[in-house]
């Protein structure tokens, strides 16, 4: 899959303005994310916190489950926005769940710097585990 370029600005503004939708009375860490898939469909997501902090939801799996709730399985390509002066990358949590539906994934992490990381899912979750696992 090519690299990040100009044809990402849509993803881009996307993942921002889902930021700005984000529920985060708690951390006031907002995140957004938006996601393409193989067939050019973009879904995106927001965190949603909870004052029970384990039902709280991260951005990337809440796009994740958009697109499920769709009818689609895989993206292609995923931008991660958030507040920070320098980049944050995707916890643990999403890093499975992102690996699960798009293990040839480009990442891109952009925050209010100008910083970015651009990346895959491969490369942040080196050794991952997935559905092959499962087949004895």
């Amino acid at each position: 899959m090519p690299a990040f370029d100009a044809s990402h600005n849509e993803l881009i503004s996307a993942a921002r303005r889902a930021s700005e939708l984000a529920y985060a009375p708690y951390s006031r860490f907002p995140v957004g994310a938006a996601l393409r898939t193989a067939s050019g469909k973009i879904f995106s997501g927001c965190n949603v916190e909870n004052a029970s902090y384990g039902l709280s939801m991260c951005a990337e799996r809440n796009a994740i489950f958009q697109m499920v709730a769709a009818g689609e399985t895989r993206f292609e390509a995923i931008v991660i926005s958030t507040p920070t002066q320098t980049v944050t990358a995707p916890c643990g949590a999403c890093r499975q769940v992102l690996f699960e539906f798009g293990p040839q994934a480009q990442v891109l992490c952009i925050c209010a710097g100008e910083a970015c990381l651009e990346t895959t899912i491969s490369e942040l979750l080196p050794h991952a585990f997935g559905p092959g696992n499962l087949t004895p």
